[in-house]
């Protein structure tokens, strides 16, 4: 049989898709599972992280746009609103009482 000349792909030290450590002459990364196929390339030790964008990222206006500023529920009218907050207290006094 004649044997074949294939040569394996050089292993990154760190995984370019977890940065997590590769041991060396592995196959695939032990965290994210990640090979010669499916994500490591030739240029993998040039790979500089994640491409984010260069802007501040405000904590509070992304609470503000995505839950809305109000305490109240989206659509929901007052009357149903301190109805079902009457039904709750009434619901604890009475599991309290009995």
């Amino acid at each position: 049989m004649a044997k074949s000349n294939r040569t394996r792909p050089k292993t990154p030290e760190v995984c370019p898709v977890c940065d997590e450590d590769v041991p060396s002459r592995a196959l695939a990364c032990p965290e994210c599972g990640a090979d010669h196929n499916s994500g490591w390339r030739e240029d993998a030790e040039t790979y500089g992280g994640l491409d984010l964008p260069n802007e501040d990222f405000s904590y509070d206006k992304f609470v503000r746009e995505e839950f809305g500023s109000s305490f109240k529920p989206a659509g929901m009218k007052t009357i149903w609103w301190v109805t079902a907050i009457l039904i709750i207290v009434a619901s604890v006094a009475l599991y309290f009482l009995t």
